[in-house]
Order: structure tokens, then sequence, then C-alpha cells
């Protein structure tokens, strides 16, 4: 979202479950998706920049950043249906695949 959160909800209780955003993080989310197992989310970032966030953690802090951002923000990002590769696309037109 625009508040630099991703918000995790529980749909059977209607409740926000875990808030994941750090003080340091200032910009919107442009996208996200988990790893296969769901422990990892990933969000795509305006700064460029994609977090990994430890789905069971505190929420506070990011398991890791990838090692080079983009050039520009980070519009979209999806983890592969084996879920051993996580693909980036961003704004300065290049598609960065993680394996």
């Amino acid at each position: 979202s625009d508040d630099s959160t991703c918000r995790l909800f529980d749909m059977r209780c209607y409740a926000e479950v875990n808030k994941f955003g750090h003080d340091k993080i200032l910009c919107g989310i442009t996208s996200v998706d988990f790893s296969r197992s769901g422990r990892l989310l990933f969000a795509g970032y305006d700064d460029f920049n994609c977090y990994a966030w430890d789905t069971l953690g505190n929420g506070g802090i990011h398991a890791f950043q990838l090692p080079q951002p983009h050039d520009n923000r980070v519009s979209c990002l999806g983890v592969n249906p084996k879920g051993d590769a996580l693909c980036t696309g961003s704004w300065d037109t290049l598609l960065k695949i993680w394996a």
C-alpha cells in the first residue's frame, strides 16, 4: 500500500494478523507474492527495491533485501510454480530473475 506496509489478514475472523514494514521504508508497495511455502512474503517497492518478509516474524524486520535493486520502481513480481525463483519487473524495462 502507499503507507509502505504489507498487511496480512485472516479472512475467517476479518482481522489483521500481521503488518510488515520498517521506519526506514517510506515509499509505496507496487506488488506482492508469497513463496511456495507461504513463509516469505515478497514485496516490490517504489524505491527500486524488493524485500522479503518472514510471515512468522513480528513484521518489523525484513528477512532480506535483494542485492541489486532496479534502476526504477518495481512494477511487478512473481514466484515461479516450483518456488525456486523470483522474477521482478521494473519501469527500468528489465526483468530480473533471482534463483
